[in-house]
């Protein structure tokens, strides 16, 4: 591979007209192509084989026209002080807001709270439903000022009007905040290079990697139902690793002018070694983002692949258009070692070299192994403790913000009517194959009231030919609280009893029961999307390294550090620690697809790191050096840009914890912290300490194994012989 990948380097230094000319193309092909395409809606979030889901199906073939899945807005009014709802002004002022409402196109039924019954027993608090034919996404703007509309007529006439429910749902925006992390990995450049044109290589290339690849997105999000929360993921990971990815080329390609190459030579054994690690590190990174489907749910699966062909892209970009702009760059792109235009540590040729940071740390490690290695881990699992209290689930109106007019809704319907009013579930009653339906209607009813936490069951509703009905069911308490789940599982053990009983299948549905469902699948998919990407990984890894306990030792390293930052992530989102710093102005349970989203992509993150510091240290060892000074030859390579690569990746995930979404906010926290961890702690402590314990044993293989694997010549081995030949061939035409 380092072969094939210095020829390629080679190539695109002397093609770089021809190799800059391809990516303006895909650029500007795929900015036209976002810019013509259709606004996409929201992400349909179906989750195949969840009860909730068949229900759902379900009510759309039997009755047909309801827009079960479409948006709905719950208007709750709540009457001035020492005033009820049931006054004639009051009354009045309700029921005109009721008749806007049901004026727009969109519209499928709006509910009367007096013909609904659906007025607090204090007589303080009422709400009208408004159900529409399409998502909160989807829905027009037009329809969506009508909403404020009418709530602010309302509001005029002395009553105080929330909006809650997911008519209003807004695409979210990330803030100032993302430049700002921009801002520091550009900063972080020019300090570790000393040049403006350096490290605005790394800016520029992973800015076009992400402009193609969210430009894509863009263009395909409505054929292919991508939702909005998909391209700021894209952009997030892609930003991170093609910064990485050219940092690293940038930063061996300096190494080798530094050893007197020719630079073209330079670009070709730059890409032939570095460009080796970028190709297996985004290979790790690309793994863990499709294993995402192994969990089968469609929104997760396309965030991961989206996300992956972003990487797919800088990893490319790194191998050819970062060859080709060093070429366009000449001499403002300067050896290693030398002054550059801002910064610098000029030397002169005959003073000895100084030991960087990264020699003398690893040599500190090397010789207090055990000391260093007893630290990290106690340090890890002292981080690690708050996740023994992690508590799962998707956020809710209940989750927002108080400044919200959905939170200040949901807090006023429970108020009004309790807490578990903002969660009803929704049951199905199938009973197409039962003689009696309306009996089995009115026995699921009486089966469901006797049952622990519910406060209200409705009467069934049957369907045009009479064999299947809705009932709906108000539980006593909140929507994300374990009560409510229980009673989700008491009413489906009550069905099962009754389908034994009847022939009828009992079904629960609603967002409530969604959530439940999609946290358990995510909950039973974690173990076997762990075996499958780490498994693919450790096999990859074993090939890269050719060892046995290198690989092993990367992924007990990577559990401590997602653990650590799950910890994190409880001690932040769920307990409220520094929650105003991190702008948490509601805490609750984590999300519950945050833990397999952070595994599959911390994962591939800290695979980068390990493939970037341990090839190095590969490569002095193959060349001769013994383990512990490989060890330090690989920090004194290695070490600096590793820790610039990884405040890099910190400043541009934490750039997104300015997100208006609560799903971005916690995933740029989260792997911001993961990236903390598993860069300072995993790779630059334990890393070293348990290789220099290893010694030669950490590069062992059965030679059995070693003859089965492909050599795919990470360490540029085959590049260097292929190179001290043609030196020796130069040597002897001179002579």
């Amino acid at each position: 591979m380092a072969t094939f990948l210095y020829k390629l380097g080679r190539l695109s230094f002397r093609r770089r007209h021809f190799v800059a000319l391809i990516w303006v193309a895909l650029l500007t092909l795929a900015g036209v192509g976002a810019a013509s395409a259709p606004a996409a809606g929201n992400s349909s979030f179906s989750i195949p084989g969840t009860e909730a889901q068949k229900a759902f199906d379900l009510l759309e073939q039997r009755f047909p026209g309801t827009s079960a899945d479409g948006a709905t807005a719950r208007v709750v009014f709540k009457a001035p002080s020492g005033e009820k709802m049931t006054d004639p002004g009051n009354k009045a002022t309700v029921k005109e807001t009721v008749k806007e409402l049901s004026d727009g196109s969109e519209v499928v039924r709006v509910t009367d709270p007096y013909q609904a019954k659906a007025v607090s027993k204090d007589g303080t608090i009422a709400y009208a439903q408004v159900s529409y034919k399409v998502s909160g996404m989807e829905l027009d703007d037009a329809a969506k000022d009508a909403l404020k509309d009418s709530a602010q007529d309302a509001r005029e006439a002395g009553l105080t009007v929330e909006i809650g429910g997911d008519a209003l749902q807004a695409v979210p925006h990330t803030g100032s905040s993302e430049i700002i992390g921009i801002a520091v990995a550009a900063v972080v450049l020019v300090i570790t290079f000393g040049s403006l044109v350096a490290a605005g290589l790394p800016l520029l290339t992973a800015l076009i990697g992400v402009g193609i690849g969210v430009s894509a997105i863009t263009g395909l999000a409505s054929a292919l139902d991508l939702g909005s929360t998909t391209s700021t993921l894209a952009m997030m990971i892609g930003l991170a690793v093609g910064i990485d990815y050219a940092l690293f080329i940038v930063s061996r390609y300096r190494a080798e002018l530094a050893e007197g190459r020719e630079r073209e030579e330079a670009a070709g054994r730059a890409v032939g070694t570095a460009g080796s690690a970028v190709v297996f590190a985004g290979l790790t990174v690309v793994i863990a983002l499709v294993g995402l489907s192994v969990v089968n749910i469609p929104m997760l699966t396309k965030m991961g692949i989206a996300a992956a062909g972003t990487v797919a892209i800088a990893v490319l970009i790194a191998l050819t258009m970062v060859p080709a702009l060093l070429g366009y760059a000449g001499r403002k792109v300067r050896p290693m070692g030398e002054k550059g235009k801002l910064l610098g540590r000029a030397k002169k040729k005959d003073q000895p070299a100084k030991p960087n940071l990264g020699t003398r740390w690893a040599s500190f490690v090397v010789r207090r192994p055990v000391a260093v290695l007893l630290l990290g881990v106690i340090g890890l699992g002292a981080a690690a403790v708050p996740a023994t209290s992690l508590e799962l689930g998707l956020p809710d109106d209940g989750s927002q913000p108080t400044s919200t007019t959905q939170r200040r809704a949901y807090d006023l319907l429970s108020e009004g009517f309790g807490p578990g009013f903002n969660g009803p579930l929704m049951v199905v009653v199938d009973a197409k194959g039962s003689d009696d339906p309306k009996a089995v209607f009115a026995e699921t009813g009486d089966e469901i009231k006797g049952l622990k936490d519910v406060v209200t069951v409705t009467p069934a509703q049957p369907n045009k030919a009479g064999n299947t009905a809705t009932i709906t069911v108000i539980p006593g308490s909140k929507p994300s609280s374990v009560t409510t789940e229980n009673l989700v599982h008491g009413i489906r053990d009550a069905g099962a009893g009754i389908k034994a009983d009847t022939g009828a299948n009992v079904l629960v549905t609603g967002s409530t029961a969604m959530n439940i469902d999609v946290s358990e699948k995510l909950n039973d998919a974690l173990v076997p999307y762990l075996v499958l990407v780490v498994g693919l990984a450790f096999l990859l890894l074993i090939v890269v390294f050719r060892s046995i306990l290198v690989p092993l030792k990367a992924a007990l390293g990577f559990l401590l550090s997602v653990m650590a930052a799950l910890g994190a992530v409880v001690a932040v989102f769920q307990w409220g620690w520094l929650s105003g710093l991190m702008g948490v102005e509601q805490t609750g349970p984590v999300m519950s697809m945050m833990p397999i989203f952070m595994v599959g992509v911390v994962f591939g993150l800290a695979m980068d790191y390990e493939v970037f510091l341990v090839t190095r240290m590969r490569e002095a060892y193959v060349h001769g050096e013994k383990p512990a000074q490989a060890v330090v030859t690989g920090f004194r390579h290695g070490a600096r840009v590793v820790t610039a690569a990884a405040v890099i990746m910190m400043a541009v995930f934490a750039g997104f914890i300015g997100s208006s979404e609560s799903m971005v906010k916690m995933i740029g926290f989260g792997l911001a912290i993961a990236v903390f961890f598993d860069a300072f702690v995993v790779r630059m402590a334990i890393v070293p300490a348990v290789l220099a314990l290893l010694g030669r044993k950490a590069w062992w293989l059965p030679k059995w194994l070693d003859r089965a694997l492909p050599n795919v010549d990470v360490e540029g081995e085959g590049l260097r012989t292929r190179t001290d030949r043609g030196d020796e061939d130069r040597e002897l035409v001179r002579a």
